[in-house]
């Protein structure tokens, strides 16, 4: 994706602004689209775009939020049977409130990491199969697993709406570039 992220001169802002583009590249793949195409499924898989949206804000809140800060974990976190779900965009769900939300948690981590002491704050990762036992990790871990995470989702949302409607990353950039400017 031809974005230029800014030269940043540390860690910590650098880190931000790459999280901020994998997002806006998210952001961008749904520009445009009504609630309908947004909760369509045009591959074999069973994701959504409206659902990727969903997904990659609350993933950035439960690591940042949960993980990294100790906050409780949010009433929609459900169970494991609901983390389909997560990959939909579901009857009454709006994506604009969910791109509302991305935008949000976007805000907040920035916040939560521009107040920490330092990137070395570590902290237990949540238990799961793929983590070993009692394993820490520090907000620059992270930071860089968010990034990864915002960026897989991102390429997933590019394909899903390329198969929608035909729009590309490089012409949905351009577009909003045009409206920056315009």
């Amino acid at each position: 994706m031809p974005i230029l992220v800014n030269a940043e001169n540390n860690e910590r802002d650098a880190l931000l602004a790459f999280l901020d583009a994998q997002r806006g590249a998210l952001r961008r793949a749904a520009r445009g689209l009504t609630d309908e195409q947004a909760a369509a499924h045009p591959s074999p898989s069973t994701m959504a775009l409206g659902g990727l949206v969903k997904h990659a804000a609350r993933c950035e809140h439960h690591w940042v939020q949960v993980i990294l800060l100790g906050g409780p974990q949010p009433e929609w976190a459900g169970s494991e049977g609901d983390r389909n779900d997560e990959f939909q965009l579901l009857p009454g769900e709006r994506l604009s409130d969910l791109l509302a939300e991305l935008e949000a948690e976007g805000q907040a981590t920035r916040a939560a990491v521009t107040a920490l002491p330092s990137l070395d704050v570590a902290v237990p990762l949540p238990e799961a199969p793929w983590f070993p036992k009692d394993a820490k990790r520090s907000a620059r871990w992270i930071l860089l697993n968010l990034i990864g995470e915002q960026a897989r989702h991102a390429g997933h949302a590019d394909i899903i709406r390329e198969s929608l409607d035909g729009a590309v990353a490089f012409d949905l950039l351009a577009q909003e570039q045009q409206d920056q400017q315009g």
